[in-house]
């Protein structure tokens, strides 16, 4: 039986069922360390799954792709530009229901989702990509909200360990590693996010059959965001012992954002996003 009970037709949660599913998984995700988090295996009936299998043969042009050091192979696709039914599936995900869910489990109220899924929607890693260990952007700048939570679902059957791309959490100190989530078909992973909250997939994905890793990506928000804060992008850290590279990218924008009048540094926003770097 799934976690989530969802109609696989017309996509109605049950929102009852969900409260009580966040409310009996509230203890073990809070109590977790470095940083609460929780993984579910079976999340959703599989007969959504098949059918957003079936939507993702065919795919439009990704909406960003990365092939740098830090992410490499790596393409996303916002909902809007996906099939009906995967499409209908986000907009389920981000509704009252499954926000009740993610409230109960984390302790956290008032969660907001994006509607404008930003960086969120389909994760496409290719065959020889990885993510390196990184913690998220910390503002919504475009809607002033502070990230809170991410949800991530995964589409890979049959996936095994050997394949890579399993999915990481790191001690905030960087010194090792916590614990790791193969991407397995229906296996849900969702954690708090901060400033300190060291994840990624950074094993490079080697499908015999040249298949990539696959996944839903959804992000909540708050709206605790206040003036006093310092936001930042995505914040990528090296494993010890390994041959990870440092972000250069990102340094030179904390540099230029640091000695930089905020009007001159606004000018340069565009110019970095077209570089990259996360913002």
């Amino acid at each position: 039986m799934a976690v989530l009970n969802i109609d696989p037709d017309t996509l109605q949660m049950d929102g009852e069922g969900a409260k009580l599913a966040g409310a009996a998984a509230a203890e073990a995700y809070r109590s977790q360390q470095p940083y609460p988090y929780g993984s579910f295996e079976n999340f959703l009936p599989p007969e959504v799954l098949e059918r957003v299998l079936e939507d993702l043969k065919s795919l439009p042009e990704s909406e960003t792709s990365f092939s740098r050091p830090q992410e490499n192979l790596k393409s996303s696709y916002i909902p809007e530009r996906l099939p009906s039914y995967t499409r209908n599936l986000f907009y389920v995900l981000n509704s009252r229901p499954f926000i009740q869910f993610l409230e109960e489990m984390t302790g956290i109220k008032g969660l907001i989702p994006d509607p404008y899924f930003h960086g969120g929607g389909v994760h496409i890693v290719a065959n020889g990509g990885h993510l390196d260990i990184h913690a998220d952007f910390n503002h919504n700048r475009s809607l002033n909200l502070e990230r809170r939570i991410n949800v991530l679902i995964y589409l890979n059957k049959d996936w095994q360990e050997d394949y890579g791309g399993s999915f990481e959490i790191w001690n905030t100190d960087m010194t090792a590693m916590v614990k790791s989530f193969v991407p397995l078909y229906n296996r849900m992973v969702c954690f708090n996010t901060g400033s300190d909250t060291w994840h990624g997939n950074p094993s490079t994905v080697a499908h015999p059959d040249g298949l990539p890793r696959m996944s839903l990506a959804l992000y909540y928000y708050t709206a605790t965001w206040h003036e006093g804060r310092k936001s930042h992008s995505t914040l990528f850290k090296p494993r010890p012992g390994t041959a990870d590279h440092v972000d250069i990218e990102a340094r030179r924008y904390a540099r230029l954002e640091n000695y930089l009048p905020p009007v001159l540094f606004r000018r340069v926003l565009g110019p970095l996003r077209k570089l990259g770097v996360r913002i």
